[in-house]
């Protein structure tokens, strides 16, 4: 098995049809391939599985089913007591899933006589993740009786993706599988992390059978796994003639006096992920409540958007945080204005959280031309409430059929980096392309978490790391440092565990 985090490419169904397709006519034979994905799924089974235990195998009339009848043989000869039972009549089968059905010798029983009870592992066989409509019929109460056994703790194993969940939009179709691993093949789908199939999919393993990665380059993926591959090369690295305004100088936008602590905390992840300076723009009444809270971060008193302005004007200011905690409303819109405007100094990215979006709430198109003539990067941060704010009446785009659909149409729409946020934080940018997050902890939901990693996309925006990928690096950080952290985590825990996150990161990074 493979780290699917080295192998960041994602591929929608139609996409990895067309790997196989090129990888087929190249010389390898399809028999082949499925040879060798039915032994990754026999490798994968015969560690959850004990020894000579028994396994029931739930085959569908395709590759899926393939698949499953070529783990059935390996694992028999291998000494496991294998059940399989098949959808449909073994005689209907064509093409490669009939020759695995052949070199199969057992007995392969039919659907509706499914029963895994007594099992130590059943496999799920049934369809992969190009299914195309919603589960029905004998399949469904094949899917029914192994989500029953799987709530009484006896283990599942998906194929490719758990039958009923389609592999582009993480979307069940009327009812899926819950499994407790899942075994994909070359590269992971899209709806291996997209919710609600990330729930369903349970431990992800991928295996190489065989196809040749030259293959990525015909098909030119554009949606990645969140994964150190895909942003490494941009990540800052301090020189030996570093020095603080080198590393950049954030400028992070403080609420009033009594919501002053969601920009400290941002504040303060832009400082700890590299940015030279940092420092908090803070209203007159919060002066008084951030000077007492903050040391390395600096304050900057302003009032009103011509104050705001003014402090904007210092073109070492390189990156601007504006919504944490800022209150939703004229002033805030009219600050973000500020912040976009400055044709005169076209070097300051922009990062839009919270308040900053709710408060252009159901104008996405005044957000949009703002962004247009601010002509620079700029990132939006919205979690699922913000998103549907901010796009009210744009049906085209909160109608689309997935989150990574969304956001890619959000991204289009602003013209800006977008990170839809939560349990999959999806980045999308412009230009199509996007990475979906992996392994997020839900430790991530808790107070002010969102805060801090709009500081940590401000804080590396501020050394030059190009919009996208500050934006990926940002979602990527923010959830290794939670998994860094463990339990008990509080949106105050996470700049703190940001050092040894760092620490092994730029300890894998090239010179």
């Amino acid at each position: 098995m493979i780290d699917p985090a080295r192998c960041p490419e994602l591929l929608t169904p139609a996409a990895m049809g067309e790997a196989d397709r090129m990888t087929i006519a190249g010389g390898i034979p399809g028999i082949v391939l499925m040879e060798r994905a039915g032994a990754a799924v026999a490798e994968q089974a015969a560690r959850m599985a004990r020894s000579g235990g028994r396994i029931a195998i739930l085959c569908g009339p395709g590759g899926n089913g393939g698949d499953g009848f070529i783990a059935a043989r390996l694992l028999a000869e291998r000494g496991y007591r294998v059940e399989l039972f098949l959808l449909g009549a073994r005689e209907a089968l064509r093409g490669d899933p009939a020759l695995a059905a052949q070199r199969y010798g057992g007995v392969a029983a039919p659907a509706k006589a499914f029963d895994p009870d007594g099992a130590d592992l059943v496999i799920d066989a049934l369809y992969g993740a190009g299914l195309s409509r919603d589960v029905d019929g004998l399949a469904r109460e094949g899917v029914e009786r192994i989500n029953d056994f799987a709530s009484r703790g006896v283990a599942v194993l998906g194929v490719d993706v758990p039958s009923g969940i389609d592999g582009e939009t993480g979307a069940v179709r009327g009812v899926a599988v819950r499994a407790s691993a899942s075994v994909s093949f070359f590269r992971l789908k899209p709806g291996h992390l997209l919710l609600p199939g990330r729930e369903h999919c349970g431990r992800l393993a991928l295996a190489d059978i065989g196809i040749d990665a030259a293959a990525l380059t015909a098909i030119a993926p554009r949606t990645f796994l969140n994964a150190p591959a895909i942003w490494r090369g941009d990540f800052p690295r301090l020189e030996a003639g570093s020095h603080k305004y080198t590393r950049g100088s954030a400028l992070v936008l403080s609420g009033a006096a009594h919501r002053t602590g969601a920009a400290r905390m941002a504040a303060r992840a832009a400082l700890r992920v590299g940015a030279g300076l940092v420092a908090l723009a803070s209203p007159p009444d919060a002066v008084a409540v951030n000077s007492a809270h903050s040391t390395a971060v600096m304050i900057e008193p302003f009032d009103g958007p011509d104050g705001f302005a003014a402090l904007l004007a210092d073109s070492r200011r390189n990156a601007v945080l504006i919504g944490p905690g800022a209150g939703v409303g004229g002033t805030t819109r009219a600050l973000v204005e500020a912040a976009l405007a400055g044709e005169s100094d076209r070097s300051r990215a922009v990062v839009l959280d919270a308040d900053a979006l709710s408060s252009f709430a159901g104008d996405s198109a005044g957000l949009g031309e703002l962004v247009a003539r601010h002509g620079r990067a700029t990132i939006a941060t919205p979690h699922e409430g913000e998103f549907h704010r901010l796009f009210q009446g744009r049906e085209d785009i909160l109608g689309a059929p997935s989150k990574l659909a969304r956001a890619r149409l959000a991204a289009a729409a602003l013209g800006a980096v977008v990170i839809y946020k939560g349990a999959d934080s999806v980045v999308a940018a412009p230009d199509g392309r996007a990475s979906i997050g992996y392994d997020l902890p839900p430790t991530l939901a808790t107070a002010g978490s969102g805060d801090v990693l709009g500081g940590l996309a401000c804080g590396l925006l501020a050394q030059g790391m190009p919009a996208f990928e500050a934006a990926s690096a940002a979602v990527w950080l923010h959830g290794a440092c939670a998994r860094a952290f463990g339990p008990g985590l509080i949106a105050e825990d996470l700049p703190e565990a940001l050092p040894g996150v760092l620490r092994a990161l730029t300890s894998e990074l090239p010179a």
